[in-house]
Parts: structure tokens; C-alpha cells; sequence
């Protein structure tokens, strides 16, 4: 598990690979976000933009988010304070989907001296080096000095 005193600005972490595949697609967005280019193949071919079935691009963030947890491993899990997220690309059936994480910054908290506000960039790309999903986001992260029994 990292701590606060375990991160530096610069570091990077690296998930695995998570494959989508076309019932998952429709099965999130039957449930989360039935719209037409994520529930329906030939419906999608028409869409102006999507051309073709495209993952809910929450569904995408929920993919993110596993691979975040797995390959970023903060004492406490990853307790966000805020993102701003982005979809450049679709994710399609058969994507390959990894996380790249950068630390882009680092900020004890002056009033609670046993944690802090660390942010990261997230890259997720496809087996294509498309990049289907990027942010920043915030969290909150604890000092191992202050957590020790």
C-alpha cells in the first residue's frame, strides 16, 4: 500500500489490460444508459458521430476505475475529492483498455497534518494507442506516520 510519503510528482503506474466486449457494452447500457449508439449495432451505424456501437463512456470510467484500484495502490483506496474527465474517442467492442497514471502534484494539508491532496493525470488507451478516456483527478491520501499502530 502507498502512502503519501511514498509518492513523488513524475511517477507513473501502469495497469493490465481489460478487453470490452460487445455484450458487456450492451448489457451496462441496457441497465445504465440505454441510448440507441450503446444499445443497438445497426441503430449506431446511423449516428453521425459513433458510426458504430460505442461504450456509455461511464461504462468506460467503471473499466477505469478497476484498473485504477489495481494498479494504484493507495492505503485507504483511491477517496476522490474531485475529477474532470473526458472522452476523445469511443470505446468499441473488442477494445483492449489499459490506465497509464501520472502524478502531476502533491500538497500536505496545512490544517491535517496526516494526509494530503495528491493530483493525477489518467490516460486510458486502446489497443490502438487511441485514447479513449483521460482526467485529472484529486485525491486524498494519508501519511503512513499517522496511521501506524
Amino acid at each position: 500500500m502507498l502512502y503519501l510519503e511514498d509518492l513523488k510528482i513524475g511517477d507513473e503506474f501502469k495497469s493490465r489490460s481489460y478487453r470490452m466486449t460487445e455484450a458487456e457494452i450492451l448489457q451496462f447500457a441496457e441497465k445504465f444508459d440505454p441510448q440507441t449508439f450503446h444499445t443497438d449495432a445497426q441503430q449506431a451505424q446511423k449516428h453521425p458521430i459513433f458510426k458504430g456501437l460505442a461504450a456509455s463512456g461511464w461504462h468506460t470510467a467503471a473499466v477505469v476505475m478497476r484498473l485504477w484500484s489495481e494498479c494504484f495502490p493507495i492505503a485507504y483506496g483511491l477517496v476522490g475529492t474531485d475529477s474532470h474527465v473526458r472522452w476523445p474517442c469511443p470505446t468499441r467492442p473488442d477494445d483492449e483498455i489499459r490506465v497509464i497514471v501520472t502524478i502531476t502534484d502533491i500538497k500536505p494539508s496545512q490544517r491535517k497534518p496526516d494526509r494530503g491532496i495528491v493530483r493525477y493525470e489518467t490516460q486510458a488507451l486502446n489497443q490502438k494507442d487511441q485514447v479513449l478516456f483521460n482526467s485529472t483527478t484529486n485525491i486524498l491520501v494519508f501519511k503512513q506516520e499517522f496511521t501506524a499502530v
